[in-house]
This record gives structure tokens, C-alpha cells and sequence, in this order.
């Protein structure tokens, strides 16, 4: 069902979402967050299809906030707020609001959101396209428990996990993290059957892809090692080559469905490791609501910490180079199982201009409430 409401207020369409839900029979609202959908009308479609079929697993109220930009300096100045309503199967799982803001309301969007929040359930804000810079303190993010963001989605989204570390705030968390859960799984799996002591890793992917960044630097944080970034064709990442004493480890995906994990003395083994939809990657993202300590840890590394491909003479000239011992803490420090290591992190000759772990800038924190 869906009721459409042009110039309207918060007020109507509350009320019409009670009007909506006794028009189909389903009086009570069995809905369990509040899901805030920013985007603009180019990326409405998909963001809206993506966010109802997370419903099916996280029923929700979901309102879309599409800010409209007015051609004409008079359109500009006159405020507008038009809505549809959306309810039973045209809704997903839940409810689904689409709100248009035109002329000086599109500037205050959290005055018009507000009143439409769930009581006593949770926030999510999620921005398909253009997300602010700082989104704790943006107004819409900051009535939300979680602030969801797609790093792909920017012009340059190796900039954008930057811009992403100088504001982290706990909630924070980014869509290129979510398509690398798979990945993690499965490196964790494998260095949980090895005993050898890792040296060094490579991490190949799509060239400015924010999810390959991600995965290097979650290594690299996790084991102390050297991690350097390979540039391939794609699609997405591609692969994982973790070199340690007993021989190398390596996860590889040609196709963006399935890959090949090969292990020191054992035959190689194909894994399931599909790309998944938008709307898997949001429905992950809804199943916890507390901040992602892993991926905070990991984003604060830093991408200009990473170490870019060297040829074969520098990997020559790199291993003749005495190199003193790093502790190793475990990639899988977050799963029940542990990998306990030691390695050492060989010189990277194309590395010696950028910062030490010491020399780095801290990172905004969230004070304590």
C-alpha cells in the first residue's frame, strides 16, 4: 500500500502510517530499529531495494531522506516536504518512508526525521553517496547508535579511508568493511592450522579500491608484519599471499566467486567466496549495534603505512638487509581460536620516507560520556 503526500508534515505522515498499517490488518508495530537512508534521487532505487531486502532479516521503520536542489533562486527559498508512504508488501519487512526536502528544509533534514524515529529502538544512518566527512557529528548521524558509510562510493576512496580515521567515532563503520568479512574468515581459518612463523604478506586487488586497503591494513595491524599492495585486474580483491618459514599461504579469487586456498603441505582446496549484494553487506552491518573495535583498530594504521610491490633486485636487495625481530599478535585475536606467532618484517627499500608507528598522528577519540 502506499500513500503519497506532497507538502506535507511529520504530523501527517504519522498519521498515515497508522492509517496504512490498520488499512492491511497489522495494527502493531513489530519493528525492531530505525533505519536512515541518505541519498540522492539518481541512487534512490537501489539504496531503497537494498535497505527492503535487509528488512526480510531486520525489520524496520526505513525512511529515505532524498534532498532535492532547487534549479531557481526563488525554488531555493521555498521549503517543501513531500512523502510517500510505503506499508505491507510495497514496504519489505517493515515500513518505508521516502522523504523529498526541497528549498531551506533540505538543510535541516534531523527536524523532519526526528519526530519519525521508532521510540525506544535504535538508530542507523546510513549514506549511500556523498557522506559527510565527520558523520558523528553530523545532525542526522548524530541521533544514531550506528553510522554506516560506503568508502566505494566516493571519488577517491583511498582518501576517503583517511578522512574516515581522522574522525572516527565508536559506531563508525564502512560498507568496504563489510565485503571483506568473508576474507577474514577465511585467513583466520587457515593460520589457525600453521605453526610457522609469519614474515611478511602481499594483499593484491583493484587499484583505489577501499576494501583491499582495508584487508591489508586489518593484516598488518593484527600480525606486526610487512604488508605490501599489489595492484591487479580485479575483480575486487584477488589475493592474499602470506609468506611464513614453513612456506607460503595464499587465498585466490580470479573470478569474484570462488577462490583457491593453498597451505604448506596440504592439496589446495576451493572456498566459496562470492562478492555479495549491497543489501548482505547492510544486513551484516544491522546485526550488531556496538562499536567495531577491530575495524577502529585497523583503519587507524593507516594506508600510507602500507608497502607498495617491489621488484625482484629490491626483494633481493631487502632480504640481505639484517632485519631485528617484530612480536606478532594474532589474526584471529577476535575468534575463539587463536594463532600464536612470532615473525620478523623485512625492509622495504621503497619504504624508507614513511612514518613510523611512533611518529603517526594520534587519532580523534570519542570523550567519554
Amino acid at each position: 500500500m502506499k500513500i503519497d503526500l506532497t507538502d506535507t508534515t511529520a504530523s501527517k505522515i504519522n498519521k498515515a502510517l497508522v492509517k496504512g498499517r490498520r488499512a492491511i490488518g497489522t495494527p502493531a508495530v513489530g519493528m525492531v530499529l530505525t533505519l536512515v537512508v541518505v541519498t540522492d534521487e539518481e541512487n534512490a532505487y537501489d539504496a531503497l531495494k537494498a535497505a527492503n531486502d535487509a528488512s526480510h532479516e531486520h525489520p524496520s521503520r526505513t525512511l529515505v531522506v532524498i534532498k532535492r536542489v532547487s534549479r531557481s533562486p526563488r525554488g531555493r527559498t521555498q521549503s517543501r516536504l513531500d512523502a510517500e508512504v510505503r506499508v505491507g508488501a510495497d514496504a519489505g519487512s517493515g515500513e518505508t518512508v521516502i522523504l523529498r526536502l526541497y528549498g531551506e528544509v533540505s538543510d535541516h533534514a534531523q527536524s523532519v526525521v526526528l519526530p519519525l524515529l521508532l521510540p525506544d529502538a535504535p538508530v542507523v544512518v546510513w549514506w549511500s553517496v556523498d557522506a559527510p566527512r565527520d558523520p558523528a557529528n553530523d545532525p542526522l548521524g548524530a541521533l544514531s547508535q550506528r553510522r554506516v558509510t560506503d568508502s566505494y562510493a566516493a571519488e577517491k576512496p583511498v582518501d576517503e579511508l583517511r578522512s574516515r580515521a581522522e574522525s572516527y567515532e565508536p559506531g563508525d563503520t564502512d560498507l568496504a568493511w563489510a565485503r571483506i568479512t568473508p576474507w577474514r574468515s577465511m585467513l583466520a581459518a587457515a593460520l589457525d592450522q600453521v605453526s610457522s612463523e609469519i614474515v611478511s604478506v602481499e594483499v593484491a586487488g583493484e587499484e583505489s579500491n577501499p576494501s583491499v586497503e582495508l584487508l591489508a591494513m586489518w593484516l598488518a595491524d593484527r600480525l606486526h608484519v610487512h604488508v605490501r599492495r599489489a595492484v591487479s585486474a580485479g575483480p575486487g580483491l584477488t589475493q592474499v599471499r602470506l609468506e611464513t618459514t614453513g612456506g607460503p599461504i595464499t587465498l585466490h579469487r580470479s573470478d569474484g566467486a570462488m577462490a583457491t586456498l593453498a597451505l604448506p603441505g596440504q592439496p589446495d582446496r576451493a572456498v566459496a567466496l562470492k562478492r555479495r549484494e549491497t543489501s548482505e553487506l547492510l544486513a551484516e552491518e544491522l546485526r550488531r549495534l556496538d562499536p567495531d573495535d577491530t575495524y577502529a583498530s585497523a583503519l587507524r594504521f593507516g594506508v600510507d603505512r602500507l608497502g607498495g610491490i617491489q621488484s625482484a633486485a629490491e626483494r633481493a636487495e631487502a632480504a640481505a638487509q639484517p632485519v631485528p625481530a617484530l612480536p606478532v599478535r594474532s589474526v584471529t585475536e577476535t575468534t575463539p581460536a587463536s594463532v600464536t606467532a612470532s615473525a620478523s618484517a623485512p625492509a622495504d627499500q621503497g619504504d624508507a620516507d614513511r612514518p613510523t608507528p611512533a611518529k603517526m598522528p594520534p587519532v580523534k577519540k570519542a570523550d567519554p560520556q
